[in-house]
């Protein structure tokens, strides 16, 4: 507090007193989140969790919890869909499916036009294609977008395990909930999408977002934890990429693992977070305009072919 007061006073950023100056250098951290209550409250975007109950089909779905995979084979996934209303969940507004490998950390995203069952389907054909290795298993949450008879259809005619995650319990979908957060949120924020143009940009972004983030993003996976009295021990592995965590899997036979190499190769790191800088302040732009023509008007600007284009797929398996 103290540093930061000091700093926006020299750049005049803060006008007050030397008595109110010294009394936010004396704040507590507790005294500074009683004080905030009202502004946060006030502040807090709404209904930033979308998922809506899907009733069909919930008998004919087995429930996963996030300890009843065998995670050590690359292939058996957990997707989610995030919302981007920016707080405000009336009309239609874009959403990102995130689908993530539980072995390797391998994350494909995707940008729907809206969270209707087609799009989900067409997304994930384009991501089964894009995916270095077969698609074995997926585990979704309850709603409605996922929980149908188009996506069972798709699971069943592919031979993919199709599960579901218990109701209100986030951890059963630890691992795409973490990318959510780390490949999603913090990359595109919570503003509100809901126009073709931001459609379009954020399918740029996704085609350099998803090499960046499996090629050169390192991950630590959880070993072990041991509760020590109060405080719980946590061992994790070295950090790799989900492409080093692929290759050491095994599953990819001699050719898959060359063209897999070929890409990896002719990728360049800085470029590739360049391009993602320039798509996000393309993004705060379109933001901030007049939210016209939505997504719906004009063109089609569906999913297909959005954040995309940069992983092959060699599908050679062993």
């Amino acid at each position: 507090m103290a540093e930061t007061v000091q700093a926006l006073h020299r750049h005049g950023e803060l006008e007050c007193s030397d008595r109110v100056r010294e009394q936010l250098r004396a704040m507590s951290a507790a005294t500074i989140d009683r004080r905030l209550v009202s502004d946060r409250a006030r502040l807090k975007l709404k209904g930033r969790s979308g998922t809506r109950p899907g009733s069909l089909l919930k008998r004919q779905i087995a429930i996963r919890t996030f300890a009843e995979w065998d995670d050590a084979s690359p292939g058996f996934c957990e997707a989610d869909l995030v919302a981007h209303d920016g707080g405000d969940a009336r009309g239609e507004y874009a959403q990102t499916l995130d689908v993530t490998c539980v072995a390797t950390g391998w994350t494909e995203v995707r940008i729907l036009r809206n969270r209707a069952q087609r799009w989900v389907i067409q997304a994930l054909e384009d991501i089964e294609t894009a995916l270095p290795f077969r698609l074995a298993g997926l585990d979704t949450d309850n709603g409605g977008e996922f929980i149908n008879h188009l996506l069972m259809g798709f699971c069943t005619e592919r031979g993919i395990t199709f599960t579901r995650a218990r109701p209100y319990r986030k951890n059963d979908s630890c691992f795409v909930e973490q990318k959510n957060n780390s490949v999603v949120r913090r990359t595109v924020g919570y503003a509100r999408h809901d126009t073709g143009a931001e459609l379009q940009v954020l399918a740029r972004l996704y085609g350099h977002l998803n090499p960046y983030v499996n090629f050169f993003q390192p991950q630590m996976r959880l070993l072990s934890k041991r509760r020590e009295g109060a405080r719980v021990a946590k061992r994790y592995d070295n950090a790799a990429t989900p492409y080093r965590r692929l290759l050491a899997s095994g599953v990819l036979d001699a050719e898959a693992e060359r063209l897999l190499t070929k890409h990896y190769e002719a990728l360049n790191p800085a470029e590739l977070k360049r391009e993602i800088a320039r798509c996000q302040d393309e993004l705060v732009l379109l933001a901030r305009r007049p939210k016209t023509p939505p997504i719906g008007a004009g063109a089609d600007h569906g999913w297909r072919g959005y954040g995309g284009g940069f992983t092959p797929s060699p599908r050679g398996h062993r």
